[in-house]
């Protein structure tokens, strides 16, 4: 898809632009990747369980339905409260700037356009900071 020819956040433009459900769950993949190798994430891989098999799927679906495509994540999950679900953990600035940090990086190595990776960045901040916000820290 040319980006001149479409609208970030219009319809399921983004998730088009993300390479749907495969594209996403590359993306995720990546990210959980980066989570486990940078040091600078240690702490916030220590926040999730060893084995990630069940949240590689969660976060694939969330970001199908946030990006405009498939509500996968309602249909197998029901209804989420962003904030409300990440408040038992411990998320200062720091551990928010290191998640955000993971996926900036998954996000420089799918083949998408420079326009839409930027894009997807600014909107990534925004659930970011709602959790840092309602953390319990």
């Amino acid at each position: 898809m040319n980006s001149r020819s479409c609208e970030y956040g219009v319809g399921d433009n983004s998730y088009q632009m993300a390479g749907g459900l495969a594209g996403l769950t590359r993306l995720v993949d990546q990210f959980y990747q980066n989570m486990d190798e940078f040091s600078s994430s240690k702490k916030i891989r220590d926040m999730h369980p060893s084995d990630l098999t069940d949240l590689r799927q969660k976060l694939a679906y969330f970001l199908s339905g946030w990006l405009g495509g498939p509500k996968l994540y309602s249909e197998h999950y029901g209804s989420i409260d962003i904030p409300a679900a990440h408040k038992h953990l411990s998320v200062g600035h720091r551990e928010s700037e290191a998640w955000l940090y993971c996926m900036q990086q998954a996000i420089e190595n799918q083949p998408y356009q420079a326009d839409f990776k930027v894009y997807l960045m600014q909107q990534l901040r925004v659930p970011a900071e709602r959790i840092r916000q309602g953390s319990g820290s």
